[in-house]
């Protein structure tokens, strides 16, 4: 049986806080949790807390990365390996949907928690999230669109209408991939300057 280390233990206790601050952040909102709430969740002291973390509002830039990286990481291998531009921002935009309507915490806290809304965590979290939507920048500027297409208000569309998608979709409906499929479809038609075949 493995010696269980202290570097390991501590690793153990700064996870089981992250997952207690996300469950929290999600259900209750960053406002409305406090350091408390969270030491209770983990079944830890306060005091513990800040061994860790200095702060609530460094535990939320911690949840809001892991929830980036997770996604980030769907995005990057639903992308591998494929040349065509429009199935890439079809395959990102698949990649996006499921993650967003995945029932984890850190998926709700990315899309619920506003960087707007938390104060001095605002800008880590605006960090976050715009280094993240660089990669569908990138998508959708190597898209042949027609000329006076703005190709960041098409991506701001793109992601505004899919980040309500909690709010909209229903499992009785299309799946994500059809949703995806779809919208390319959509943009395909009206804004592509060129027919491709895939």
């Amino acid at each position: 049986m493995p010696v269980d280390t202290p570097t390991r233990r501590t690793n153990n206790r700064a996870q089981l806080l992250l997952d207690a601050a996300a469950s929290l952040f999600a259900l209750k909102g960053y406002a409305s949790t406090t350091v408390r709430d969270i030491a209770a969740a983990a079944s830890m002291t306060p005091g513990a807390v800040y061994v860790h973390f200095p702060s609530k509002c460094d535990l939320l830039v911690e949840v809001y990365k892991e929830g980036v990286r997770r996604v980030t990481e769907r995005i990057e291998s639903s992308t591998l390996g494929i040349h065509c531009p429009w199935k890439i921002l079809e395959s990102a935009l698949t990649a996006h949907l499921e993650a967003i309507l995945d029932r984890s915490a850190y998926a709700k806290v990315i899309i619920r928690v506003l960087p707007g809304d938390v104060g001095q965590a605002g800008p880590a979290l605006a960090a976050l999230r715009d280094g993240y939507e660089s990669k569908f920048r990138r998508y959708v500027e190597a898209l042949p669109l027609a000329p006076g297409i703005d190709s960041r208000l098409l991506r701001l569309l793109l992601l505004g209408a899919l980040n309500h998608a909690p709010v909209w979709y229903s499992d009785q409906g299309e799946e994500p991939t059809g949703i995806a499929a779809a919208a390319v479809q959509l943009i395909r038609g009206g804004a592509s300057s060129v027919e491709q075949v895939a």
